[in-house]
């Protein structure tokens, strides 16, 4: 069995987030998580105790409110012992405030990656909902298309485009740019008054594995109706799916280091 290892520097540039602490109490965060890396169920350790096991691609987690705080997490395969971990952070600083989703996902060349998205949870005039596209697969520059126009153009991975738009339903489909050849979709998303509807692409063209998966940020009504909060058609609602959060949180938030993804291949 040969082992590689991929150094993760995630950088914050682009994401809007500021993570200054104020001297203030603090606040959570509410952080969601996306796995869309193909083939790749994990057992999830945080402190050296099992939390999560079999977490499966194209489910969402979230959103977790994360108080402040330094956590140790590992992933490894299911049934794998934590010293086999694929995925390892120590000491992963947990900070105050800010609404984000983290993607495991591929790049465009098909190697591994976590991505950080700020999400846009400001509020939305009456009948209106947002559309947000994140492109993240391993898959060329492509066009999104709703009722059979392109909306979002030369969209490339890891990117996102969004809109406000009128609330109600539409068939979306995602095509290569420039091209009517349809990579992903249709799919119908119904866009509900006062909410946030984001579409990832994950998995690989090459490999066939291209998947659509969606989570919905709620409580963005003009007058008050909620707290912004997120939601997936795949989420998982296990107590324990939430300390998933946490690990990919740590990738983001570690300075310094201490962060590591292996993989194994036979």
């Amino acid at each position: 069995m040969k082992l590689f290892r991929i150094a993760l520097a995630v950088g914050l540039a682009g994401t809007g987030l500021a993570f200054a602490t104020p001297a203030q109490a603090a606040t959570n965060a509410k952080v969601s998580v996306v796995h869309g890396i193909p083939g790749t169920p994990v057992d999830v350790y945080v402190n050296g105790n099992k939390t999560l096991t079999n977490f499966q691609p194209e489910q969402v987690a979230g959103p977790l409110d994360l108080p402040p705080g330094a956590y140790d997490i590992a992933l490894t395969k299911p049934g794998e012992a934590i010293g086999s971990a694929i995925l390892k952070v120590d000491d992963a600083n947990v900070p105050d405030g800010a609404n984000l989703t983290l993607v495991a996902h591929l790049k465009a060349d098909g190697q591994p990656a976590i991505t950080p998205f700020a999400n846009d949870v400001s509020k939305l005039p009456a009948g209106k909902a947002r559309l947000v596209v994140r492109h993240t697969a391993a898959a060329p520059a492509v066009d999104v298309r709703a009722g059979g126009q392109p909306v979002f153009r030369n969209l490339t991975n890891p990117n996102e485009a969004k809109a406000d738009v009128d609330a109600g339903s539409v068939s979306a489909d995602v095509v290569l740019a420039g091209t009517t050849t349809v990579a992903l979709g249709p799919a119908n998303l119904n866009l509900q008054e006062g909410t946030s509807t984001i579409a990832y692409a994950v998995g690989s063209a090459q490999q066939q594995t291209l998947k659509l998966v969606t989570q919905r940020i709620t409580g963005l009504h003009s007058a008050p109706g909620g707290v912004p909060s997120g939601s997936g058609g795949l989420a998982d609602t296990r107590p324990g799916a939430w300390l998933y959060v946490l690990v990919v949180a740590g990738v983001l938030l570690i300075a310094g280091g201490g962060v590591r993804l292996a993989r194994s291949a036979r």
